[in-house]
C-alpha cells in the first residue's frame, strides 16, 4: 500500500511541477512557454570582435538550461528580450606609488562591460522592463593576456543578473 501511494505523490508531483513551468533553482516562468532573444549588438565606444554573439549564445544558453521555455523567433513569443552592450571599458582601479615625482601609475585596472536590455513579458506586462546591467573585474598587467578570462566571467554575471531579474523576480 505504501509503494503505491508513494508512486502516486509522485507522479502527482511531476505533472504539477510541469503545468506550472517553475524550476527548483527559484526561476519562475509562470505562464511563458516562449522566449525570443534577440541578437546583442556591440554598440560600445571600443567593439570586441566576438562580444555580441558570445554574450547572445550565453544568454541563450543560460535560459535554455535553467528554463523550460522554447527560444523562437517571433514576435509572437510569450516574452521577447532585445538590447546592446552599450560599453566595454578599461580604467584604472588603483594607484600604484612611483619615485622620482614620476606621474603615478595604475597598479590594476577595471575592465566593465555594460548591456542594455529590454525585456518584454507579453502574458504579465507588470513583469516587463527596461534596464541597463553592468559588471567589473579588476587586473594587473596587460588586458590582452587576460581578456579570455574576463571576458566570459563578466559576461556569466551579466547574463545572471539579466536572467535573475525576468525570471526570479530580483
Amino acid at each position: 500500500m505504501k509503494s503505491v501511494f508513494g508512486v502516486l505523490v509522485a507522479v502527482i508531483l511531476v505533472f504539477s511541477a510541469q503545468s506550472c513551468s517553475i524550476k527548483l533553482n527559484g526561476a519562475s516562468t509562470q505562464g511563458l512557454k516562449t522566449i525570443n532573444i534577440g541578437y546583442f549588438e556591440n554598440t560600445a565606444p571600443y567593439v570586441l570582435p566576438t562580444l555580441s554573439q558570445d554574450f547572445t549564445e550565453a544568454l541563450k544558453a543560460r535560459i535554455r538550461s535553467t528554463t523550460s521555455l522554447d527560444i523562437v523567433r517571433t514576435e509572437q513569443a510569450d516574452a521577447i528580450m532585445t538590447g546592446s552592450i552599450t560599453g566595454y571599458s578599461i580604467a584604472p582601479a588603483s594607484i600604484q606609488a612611483t619615485t622620482n615625482n614620476a606621474p603615478p601609475i595604475a597598479g590594476a585596472s577595471a575592465l566593465t562591460i555594460t548591456v542594455e536590455v529590454k525585456y518584454t513579458n507579453n502574458v504579465d506586462k507588470k513583469l516587463s522592463y527596461e534596464q541597463s546591467f553592468s559588471e567589473s573585474k579588476n587586473f594587473t598587467g596587460d588586458i590582452a593576456s587576460q581578456q579570455n578570462t574576463l571576458v566570459p566571467a563578466l559576461i556569466t554575471q551579466i547574463t545572471e543578473d539579466i536572467f535573475n531579474k525576468a525570471f526570479a523576480n530580483w
